[in-house]
C-alpha cells in the first residue's frame, strides 16, 4: 500500500515574511528590502499590493534575496517558488 504523505497547509505570505525577518535580520539585502516590507501585507499569491501582484513581489524578492542563505533561507525560497509557479 502506497503512503500518502500528509497535506501541508499553504502558509500566509505575512507569516512566511515573518519568518524571514527573523531569520535574515537587519541584514537584509537592501534590494529585498522593499519586497520583504511588501509581503507584510499579503496574505495569498492571488492577492495585490497596490497595483502589483502578489506573484511579482514575491519574484521580486526571491530575484533580490540571493545573499540569504542556509538551510531556512533553501526551504522558505523552495516554498516561495512552489506558490509563484
Amino acid at each position: 500500500m502506497k503512503q500518502t504523505s500528509p497535506i501541508q497547509p499553504v502558509r500566509s505570505i505575512e507569516t512566511i515574511a515573518n519568518e524571514i525577518r527573523k531569520d535574515w535580520g537587519v541584514k537584509t539585502n537592501y534590494a529585498a528590502r522593499p519586497y520583504l516590507q511588501a509581503m507584510y501585507g499579503l496574505n495569498s499569491i492571488s492577492d495585490n499590493y497596490g497595483c502589483d501582484s502578489a506573484k511579482s513581489i514575491v519574484a521580486y524578492f526571491l530575484s533580490n534575496a540571493s545573499t540569504w542563505r542556509g538551510e531556512t533561507a533553501k526551504r522558505v525560497k523552495a516554498e516561495l517558488n512552489k506558490m509563484i509557479k
